[in-house]
């Protein structure tokens, strides 16, 4: 008969004898430079913040998995997809928003965008983001979970890696790795979708005829998604991940975070029914929020680097508290001054305005709104003016000269527009284009979301001018224009 010794009543290093015991002195005596990992087994939890994990979870994972099957309405031959990173095309769909090379400004303000908002959240609620929403958290939830349907719940898992190898070891372990390389799989194969038409790459991917770079893609995707859910775990939050470092500057003592609050629940000792709560803490020592922790921390040991503020510690210690008859939030996000002013016997005071929020709030809302204005005002043309090298300029027999350039109009619309192209500065000048008479303006066909490459000449008579002369080029198209500097060359000798 297997006896079970129940490790939620006392920490495992108490139980040398129990399935944690044996494997903690197992990982201890490998010796080596460094200290071996020594696996954690969360358990299972009830209550509000696991809810609103499994919440975010299903949400994130739907969002990941279907954007790349969203369909949007574009013209002409241009893909459908909504979403869409399209590097043979060289851009960048989101909805109705495309964005060209370019227009790199716009990535770089979203960017800019994302970590004044990571930083405005972990000022004022701490590692939000790493315990409900980074993808290395929402996989490990998930990894976790397939983890616990074929082992079992944090005994049944301790029990089994510490047993000795048998069917139905091999069946369970083989069966968890079987379905973790089947999501690790499912994983990589989304993310190719964002980067080429997804129906299409579908068909292509199971044919053989995909691009090379897809297959390297998803095989290094599912591996390190393997990998990391699956083995890593809190490992890559703790020695790879850089925001644990980082995040110290964002803190303060003002800033909510998953906190023990040691003013109630010291002096922490076992409670039996039949004994008084008084001249002592509501903390009765019984490891219920170390066994839940993803990290495996002690969350009464203060603010640590691990943790990610994921609030199972509190789902556990609020249903200890209902259990023997205690108030709920000894564990809360709470703030480290409102813990040390309750301690001291004064009410605790919240300030979410501080100095660094409000430097936050104020840069986030000033590029937030830099690139909004940005994109409302986008021009639809851009133009780029390149002129002849190679003959810089040309004398006619009338005494006037030519100069050649090379422009390059840009329609970012998703329509053949026309485009007026005029000539400013030179006064007299006459523009040409090839096999065209020369005249004040040229008329041209844009295709859609296509940069056209445009030879034009243009005549004028210098006239004792400068030997350069600065000069634009003008392209119009209904309401919209666009102007380009060039120089004009005249033949003259330039001073001494």
């Amino acid at each position: 008969m297997t006896t079970v010794i129940d490790t939620t009543k006392r920490p495992p290093e108490e139980c040398p004898k129990s399935a944690a015991g044996r494997l903690r002195d197992k990982a201890k005596n490998t010796g080596g430079l460094y200290k071996p990992r020594v696996p954690i087994y969360p358990k299972l939890v009830h209550g509000q913040w696991r809810r609103i994990k499994w919440a975010l979870l299903i949400a994130t994972l739907a969002i990941y998995y279907v954007t790349p099957w969203i369909r949007w309405d574009r013209p002409g031959a241009l893909s459908d997809q909504a979403v869409l990173v399209d590097f043979f095309g060289r851009r960048f769909y989101f909805f109705g928003i495309q964005l060209w090379p370019q227009e790199v400004h716009f990535l770089t303000g979203l960017l800019v965008i994302a970590a004044l908002a990571l930083f405005l959240v972990t000022a004022l609620f701490g590692r939000l983001w790493c315990g409900y929403a980074c993808p290395q958290t929402v996989w490990t939830d998930l990894f976790i979970y397939v983890e616990r349907g074929f082992e079992g719940d944090r005994n049944a898992r301790m029990r089994l890696a510490a047993a000795p190898w048998s069917f139905d070891k091999l069946w369970r372990k083989g069966g968890k790795h079987a379905v973790w390389l089947g999501l690790a799989f499912g994983t990589g194969g989304a993310w190719i979708f964002y980067f080429r038409d997804a129906p299409t790459l579908l068909g292509e991917f199971w044919t053989g005829r995909a691009p090379i770079t897809s297959y390297i893609s998803c095989a290094l995707l599912t591996a390190t998604t393997y990998v990391f859910a699956g083995h890593m775990r809190e490992q890559v939050c703790t020695y790879m991940c850089p925001w644990p470092r980082i995040q110290g500057a964002m803190l303060d003592e003002h800033s909510l975070q998953v906190t023990y609050r040691r003013d109630r629940g010291e002096a922490r000792r076992p409670h039996k029914k039949t004994e008084t709560w008084e001249g002592r803490g509501d903390c009765i020592d019984c490891h219920a929020c170390v066994v839940v922790c993803p990290a495996g921390i002690d969350i009464r040991d203060g603010s640590q680097l691990e943790c990610i503020n994921c609030g199972l510690c509190i789902d556990a210690c609020d249903e200890i508290m209902d259990r023997v008859g205690r108030p709920r939030g000894l564990i809360a996000y709470d703030t480290d001054f409102a813990v040390a002013e309750r301690a001291a016997k004064r009410p605790p005071k919240y300030r979410l305005l501080r100095a660094r929020t409000i430097y936050y709030a104020v840069a986030l809302t000033v590029v937030s709104g830099l690139v909004t204005w940005g994109l409302a005002h986008r021009e639809p043309f851009d133009l780029h003016a390149l002129r002849d090298r190679n003959p810089t300029y040309v004398r006619l027999h009338d005494g006037s000269v030519r100069n050649g350039y090379t422009l390059k109009i840009a329609n970012r619309t998703f329509f053949a527009r026309p485009v007026e192209v005029t000539l400013k500065g030179i006064p007299g000048a006459r523009l040409s284009a090839p096999g065209e008479a020369p005249g004040v303006v040229i008329r041209t066909m844009v295709p859609a979301n296509e940069v056209r490459a445009l030879r034009v000449f243009v005549t004028a008579d210098p006239n004792g001018a400068a030997a350069t002369l600065p000069a634009a080029f003008a392209i119009r198209s209904g309401g919209a224009s666009a102007e380009t500097t060039t120089t004009f060359l005249t033949g003259a000798e330039s001073p001494p």
